[in-house]
């Protein structure tokens, strides 16, 4: 198992955004949190990669606590250097990519492993090209973000999700910066991470792009109401 939500819940101003969420995901698993706007799908993500706290539940990302949760006290988080290697195994796409605008391509995908996990420059460019050329963006390297098409955007941001060398990577509404007909692109490129190895959470609220999954999970209110696979959510 490579995620383990158990009983996730977030309160904001008295406004109960997550309600006792859980699930797992194994490895090669594709899996979409699928659901309206405000279900709580995105507020679930960024509590699984560390970017907000939840008030109780239990993250597991293989077999490390980001969050242990306890009936009686606040949860315990992660700190430091616990933290830091639970981070380098999940990998975060966000919605419109958060590319330093300011930095190349090649810039922006070794930032993070030179500055923050101590990776040699050297080793780092040479990852970041290799990245970059199975995902058919090599001559692109030294380009900035504003030179990019929304696609190759996205395919930056993955690349820099991948040099981490994450165990699963998360996408957050993976088609909605892109035109429709990229669509497949992206499609293809998740299911070619899965065959590596790798685990990939979706979230999304375009029920098409939802048919790459192994398995959906039909969210509303901040609860997770059904789990189905593509055919039994396409047959309903």
């Amino acid at each position: 198992m490579v995620l383990k939500v158990n009983n996730l819940s977030k309160t904001i101003k008295q406004n109960r955004i997550l309600n006792n969420v859980s699930f797992e995901i194994n490895e090669g698993e594709i899996v979409t949190l699928l659901g309206p706007s405000g279900a709580g799908k995105t507020t679930t993500l960024r509590c699984i990669s560390g970017l907000e706290r939840c008030d109780s539940g239990d993250i597991v990302i293989k077999n490390r606590y980001l969050v242990k949760g306890n009936d009686e006290t606040e949860p315990v988080h992660a700190k430091n250097d616990e933290l830091k290697k639970i981070r380098k195994d999940i990998g975060l796409v966000f919605q419109h990519f958060n590319l330093f605008p300011h930095k190349s391509v090649l810039e922006n995908i070794i930032l993070s492993p030179i500055h923050v996990y101590g990776m040699k420059k050297e080793s780092a460019i040479e990852k970041a090209i290799q990245i970059l050329k199975s995902l058919g963006l090599e001559e692109k390297k030294d380009n900035f973000p504003y030179e990019l098409s929304g696609g190759q955007k996205q395919r930056v941001a993955i690349a820099r999700a991948l040099i981490l060398e994450p165990k699963i990577i998360c996408f957050d509404e993976p088609t909605s910066a892109l035109d429709p007909a990229l669509s497949n692109e992206v499609a293809n490129i998740l299911k070619s991470l899965v065959k590596k190895g790798l685990s990939v959470l979706i979230i999304t609220h375009d029920m098409e792009f939802a048919k790459i999954s192994n398995r959906i999970l039909m969210m509303r209110d901040g609860s997770i109401e059904k789990t189905l696979t593509p055919e039994e959510y396409f047959n309903l």
